[in-house]
């Protein structure tokens, strides 16, 4: 029988880890495969990985990773994905909002021979119009900047073959943008749509500000695009310069250089220092991230492991 794990990286996700275990357990017991899950504590500071541990000595489908510490969701992920030996994966997180109901159209998918199966989201509740018009914007923008083209809508929710796995396993960039990595791969992909429900319980870790971390990394990972805008800014500022010189120059031959336009001179100035310093700003990431891939360190480590009891 084919053999299915269900990833899922938590942080601080006490409040809501046994409703989702309940909902997730009722979906696999349905599943005509072998299914087993493997959560990830990302380094939690709350009574996560004591409550994974109660639900391991109940079901013994449950397998776990602990963290040294909060590597991020990436990493986490990651780490989940590089400890799957089955035949399939399917990621998706505790918070309720990707309902585990899905799954089973996941498999159906994968079945019918797709390596990647996505999720996406037809609406999205319990989030507020500034958070769907942001993150409406972002996948818009990275289709026009990026070669590689991000599923609209599409979060981590998604099925992975046993052959994506090991081309995943491949890609061991330090600076990682799951989401682009799962559509880099290829393969035959495809998706599920389904309705986006609001957090069950507790908190979102994702504030604005490491959305927008989130997105930088996104445009750095799979575009050149802002290094290209900071050449042609730098362009259209010099352009601009040059033409403002000549009417200086004009103006200054046909009526007299009186001493005028303290103003303008300090908006030219101030445009063009504001220009460089966005330049440097772009070159600065890239420059960044290719220190952090220089340096070789590892993309976590494990603190603690425990495997399902129904495989050992």
């Amino acid at each position: 029988m084919p053999r299915l794990t269900v990833v899922v990286p938590a942080y601080n996700e006490a409040a809501v880890l046994e409703i989702f275990h309940a909902r997730l357990g009722s979906v696999l017991a349905e599943l005509p495969l072998d299914c087993d899950v493997l959560y990830i504590d990302d380094g939690s500071s709350d009574t996560t990985w004591e409550l994974i541990g109660a639900l391991a000595a109940r079901d013994s489908r449950i397998g776990a990773l602990k963290l040294s510490r909060n590597f991020g969701k990436e990493a986490a992920l990651t780490a989940g994905l590089d400890h799957v030996d089955a035949d399939a994966a399917v990621v998706i997180d505790a918070d309720l909002q990707d309902p585990p109901e899905l799954i089973p159209a996941l498999v159906e998918r994968w079945r019918e021979g797709f390596d990647v199966v996505y999720a996406t989201r037809s609406a999205r509740e319990g989030e507020t119009g500034f958070k769907k018009f942001t993150s409406a914007l972002f996948y818009r923008s990275m289709e026009r900047v990026s070669d590689t083209r991000l599923p609209r809508d599409t979060g981590d929710f998604r099925l992975l073959s046993r052959r994506a796995l090991d081309a995943l396993h491949q890609l061991r960039e330090r600076q990682r943008f799951m989401k682009g990595l799962f559509t880099w791969i290829g393969y035959r992909q495809t998706a599920v749509h389904y309705l986006r429900e609001p957090r069950q319980a507790g908190v979102t870790k994702w504030n604005y500000w490491r959305l927008l971390q989130l997105a930088i990394e996104g445009f750095t990972s799979f575009s050149t695009a802002p290094l290209r805008l900071a050449t042609w800014v730098g362009m259209a500022a010099s352009l601009l310069a040059f033409l403002f010189g000549i009417w200086v120059f004009g103006k200054a031959l046909l009526f007299g250089d009186v001493v005028h336009g303290y103003p303008s001179l300090m908006v030219v100035i101030l445009f063009m220092g504001g220009v460089q310093m966005l330049a440097l700003g772009v070159i600065g990431e890239y420059l960044g991230r290719n220190y952090a891939e220089s340096k070789q360190r590892p993309l976590y480590f494990i603190e603690e492991k425990r495997t399902p009891r129904a495989r050992s």
